[in-house]
């Protein structure tokens, strides 16, 4: 049975979102974006999920951009046009909030629509042959106000300018020194090791991951003082199935079985 262009698999606690064109090296049409937010609402309903990882089908790329194959029809229209933008708005704001931890595991070249999708996770994690660019620039195209703003959050404005006004590539070693990318490993460990970390985040307290994602995204968006949504946050966890869990655990001096 073929499988959609775009599809969640779950494994254990991981959720794993698939581009999957790869005969257009994991170009990503309308249609995936439309999806992607259907699979996210159904990742965040499923309480088995822990976290959540995006990735290319196959192991040489990530996502060579959007379907460009696309654009005549959908840009040769204003409304179409406007409506398209739209909808990779919102797949990349939802994919910005999503409740749950998100890893972009990135095999090579990760690009445009791509690149866009990689920002809005938490973390992006990259083998050796991993490379970014972000080529509006060499359309004639803006990158939007969100991805720009996504963008200047992980390298800073100045590397932002750069990336954006040269549309060149920043291979791997370079995008960890900028921290674009948080973790590198060799292609053949790249799944392993993501892997790994997800497990290891499933084991701690989701409550806790989930409070702290939260927090940091409001900070992130600008403020800077406690609110009732950040107290409530903070205090609730005192009376929380988790923190009897963890202390508990921490008495008995063993680890912690949060559920």
């Amino acid at each position: 049975m073929k499988k959609n262009s775009i599809f969640l698999e779950k494994n254990g606690n991981i959720g794993w979102i698939i581009l999957n064109q790869p005969d257009k090296r994991n170009a990503i049409s309308k249609n995936m974006w439309e999806l992607l937010p259907e699979l996210l609402e159904t990742a965040k309903n499923d309480k088995d999920i822990k976290v959540v990882v995006l990735r290319g089908a196959g192991e040489k790329i990530f996502a060579a951009g959007a379907d460009i194959s696309e654009f005549q029809d959908i840009h040769s229209k204003k409304d179409v046009s406007i409506r398209y933008n739209q909808i990779i708005l919102e797949a990349e704001i939802m994919l910005t909030n999503f409740p749950k931890p998100t890893i972009a595991m990135i095999y090579g070249a990760c690009v445009g629509g791509g690149c866009g999708l990689a920002l809005a996770c938490d973390l992006r994690f990259g083998d050796k042959n991993s490379k970014f660019s972000i080529p509006p620039a060499n359309l004639g195209l803006v990158y939007s106000l969100h991805g720009t703003k996504l963008l200047i959050e992980k390298v800073g404005p100045s590397v932002a300018k750069d990336m954006l006004f040269s549309a060149r590539f920043v291979h791997w070693e370079e995008a960890q020194n900028i921290r674009l990318l948080d973790k590198v490993f060799e292609e053949k460990d790249l799944k392993v090791k993501t892997i790994e970390y997800c497990n290891a985040l499933s084991n701690k307290s989701s409550y806790t991951i989930n409070s702290t994602k939260k927090i940091i995204q409001m900070i992130l968006n600008g403020q800077t003082e406690d609110n009732n949504i950040t107290l409530d946050l903070f205090n609730a966890a005192f009376t929380g199935d988790d923190y009897i869990e963890g202390t508990k655990a921490f008495l008995e001096k063993r680890k912690p079985n949060f559920n």
